[in-house]
């Protein structure tokens, strides 16, 4: 997995601010002019307003829109952030309350600042606060309840866009894994040294035994289009993975004479299980390279598999010294293996390597309908 999609995990894992101050209050800016358009107009169209007055009635209703409007939005930010994780239900109710209180404060202080301007005479001060009172509680709900709901829509878009990308990004991450585990697992179950070794067996085969060079040619050949096939198969039907590991253990067999011996008792019912591609095989051949090729007597391999409940359990027996499971390499053969299970079947899966009656056993085991 490269750095920059590691880095493009993290960042969409991490959650969208639900309220900004910055940008709340940059917000706010345009929330003041539009509601003092609002209001204009509103009075405008019903004739409280000449148009002799519109200029001083606008700056008034800008005035009345800044006084309201900015506190309205911070009071706001604040009381969610630390009150809507608590009482979710009750956030209606304290958002309006939290309006009331900054309509009634800003118009407060719209009057004091319309006073000190001299548009409101001083004797009429408390007469036009009364007056506009009703009317700034009334918009101050619908306008500041209107954005709440606006803001809070936009958040849960941003959250589902989030989250969108963040699956996206995190399939696209398991899409690399699972094609390069089917790479490893190509590079490691057909490397040159086995295509090498079968080839000079083939050509001595050729002078004195022609027709077993050639049931062993079309032995590789069906090996290896199945390895090329399963780089597009995460599953296949146990019953071509076991003619796999069949034409596998034939051409060691050519190479190694009586050195090796294989039995292969599986069940036909369970030869339309499936099973990743190349598992068994994968098995067969750290058996035959660990065992078989090092000892002068070579080894005895026995491929068997059964139905544990839901599970299927598949295994790969011979009369080696043993091995742990800790020393496989990461990346290839049976390191490689236990990354495609675990993608494969999550906690469902699994290998291990046990020693029963002075014999190894490399077990799979994974459910029977995956």
């Amino acid at each position: 997995m490269s750095a920059a999609t590691n880095n493009s995990l993290r960042s969409t894992r991490e959650c969208p601010p639900k309220h900004g101050y910055g940008s709340m209050v940059l917000r706010a800016l345009w929330v003041v002019p539009g509601a003092t358009l609002f209001i204009f107009l509103i009075f405008f169209s019903h004739g409280y307003v000449r148009l002799s007055q519109s200029g001083l009635h606008l700056l008034t209703t800008f005035i009345y829109s800044a006084c309201i409007a900015v506190p309205s939005i911070l009071l706001l930010t604040q009381v969610s952030v630390r009150y809507e994780p608590r009482f979710p239900r009750a956030m209606i109710l304290i958002q309006a309350s939290c309006l009331a209180c900054t309509a009634v404060g800003g118009s407060l202080a719209a009057n004091l600042i319309l006073l000190a301007v001299h548009i409101v005479p001083r004797g009429s001060f408390w007469g036009e606060f009364r007056g506009s009172l009703l009317f700034c509680i009334f918009i101050s709900l619908a306008i500041g309840l209107g954005v709440s709901t606006y803001e809070e829509l936009r958040y849960k878009l941003q959250a589902a866009e989030l989250e969108l990308r963040t699956r996206q990004v995190e399939q696209e991450r398991a899409y690399k894994l699972l094609a390069e585990a089917r790479l490893s697992s190509l590079e490691s179950s057909i490397h040159p040294h086995f295509l090498f070794n079968t080839l000079n067996t083939i050509a001595a085969l050729i002078p004195r035994d022609p027709a077993r060079a050639e049931a062993t040619v079309g032995k590789l050949a069906s090996l290896l289009r199945f390895s090329l096939n399963a780089q597009h198969n995460g599953l296949v039907p146990l019953e071509q993975e076991l003619k796999v590991v069949r034409d596998y253990l034939e051409i060691e067999a050519t190479r190694f004479g009586e050195r090796l011996r294989y039995q292969i008792l599986v069940p036909t019912s369970l030869s339309s299980v499936k099973v990743p591609a190349l598992s068994l095989q994968i098995l067969a051949e750290n058996a035959v390279k660990h065992v078989a090729a090092q000892r002068p007597e070579g080894a005895s391999i026995q491929v068997s598999g059964r139905r544990e409940g839901n599970s299927v359990c598949l295994e790969v027996t011979d009369d080696g010294p043993g091995f742990s499971l800790d020393a496989a390499a990461p990346g290839h053969g049976l390191g490689n293996l236990v990354g495609r299970l675990e993608l494969l079947f999550g906690g469902d899966g699994g290998l291990d390597v046990v020693r029963e009656q002075q014999k190894t056993v490399v077990r799979i085991c994974f459910p029977a309908e995956a």
